[in-house]
């Protein structure tokens, strides 16, 4: 039996990857748009030649254009669909599976597992170039083109004073009933070779457009407009500030999900499903919302 579902079931653990582009974002949606867990989920039930879907749930719902390099999911099979196809299963979900979406482990979770509320933290990946001269067509799908000079000291400068635990209210779009106090891990940028800045974001959890909402705030620090001190004091003010624009996805990749030891995974599994509040009253609650 898996740790939260029905008997005679095991709960498997995905690791995959997808490039975002051509998807409606992760979870499945009305009106038939494509999105990457109905796109698994019909090729699951295809491959185990099934007549009811397997639902998935995933460490982290990304947003319409946002793609992941390591995401992480969960599913329940009943023991005798795991046990008929396990050998195959991940070279036919290969071949069911269209080339922009890839998995590439399926195997028994430990006890306790849950791919959303067993996670600690979430890192992701946010790309720019300032090139005057664009970004390369190679790249122009993960890569966003800032058409101003940044400064990357200016940026980290400000970044470091948003980490830490925090209601990034001023940073997400709210939805009801949703915590935004979230534990910002780090936050920092750094140039590469190619001229490309990497933002590298990670927090025990996100709310909804928090990520592009703070790339988008160290944008304009990073080009003069705004001063070192702004973000922070956006972030105190507690509300959302119009000049803080949320950039557009494709520069975003989740790139990787941590999760505790096994022997923790079922005490962080329930403590993720509390709902926060500052001061710390001593709940670590946490979601997989996106970015």
């Amino acid at each position: 039996m898996s740790e939260d579902g029905e008997p005679g079931t095991v709960r498997l653990r995905l690791d995959l990857s997808y490039d975002g582009r051509d998807f409606s974002g992760w979870a499945k949606q009305a009106g038939g748009r494509r999105t990457v867990q109905g796109e698994i989920e019909d090729a699951l039930r295809t491959v185990t030649r099934s007549s009811r879907t397997y639902e998935l749930t995933v460490a982290g719902r990304t947003d319409a254009g946002v793609h992941a390099r390591g995401q992480v999911a969960h599913v329940d099979l009943p023991a005798e669909v795991w046990a008929e196809h396990r050998e195959k299963l991940l070279k036919r979900l290969a071949g069911r599976l269209a080339r922009d979406v890839r998995i590439w482990r399926v195997e028994p979770a430990p006890e306790g597992f849950d791919a959303r509320f067993s996670a600690i933290w979430r890192r992701y990946a946010y790309r720019v170039s300032d090139d005057p001269g664009g970004v390369d067509p190679l790249l122009r799908g993960h890569v966003l083109w800032h058409d101003w000079p940044l400064d990357v000291d200016a940026m980290n400068a400000a970044a470091g004073r948003l980490t830490g635990e925090h209601d990034f209210a001023a940073y997400c779009k709210r939805r009801d009933g949703a915590t935004t106090i979230r534990t910002l891990q780090r936050f920092s940028w750094e140039r590469g070779a190619d001229g490309i800045l990497t933002a590298t974001v990670r927090a025990d959890a996100f709310c909804h457009n928090m990520v592009r909402s703070l790339v988008g705030a160290l944008l304009f620090v990073g080009d003069g407009h705004r001063p070192v001190e702004w973000p922070a004091r956006v972030l105190a003010a507690g509300v959302r500030d119009s000049a803080v624009h949320v950039v557009r996805p494709h520069g975003l990749t989740l790139e990787e999900v941590g999760y505790p030891a096994d022997s923790l995974l079922a005490a962080r599994n329930l403590q993720a499903r509390n709902k926060r509040s500052l001061p710390v009253a001593g709940s670590a609650g946490g979601g997989g919302g996106c970015c």
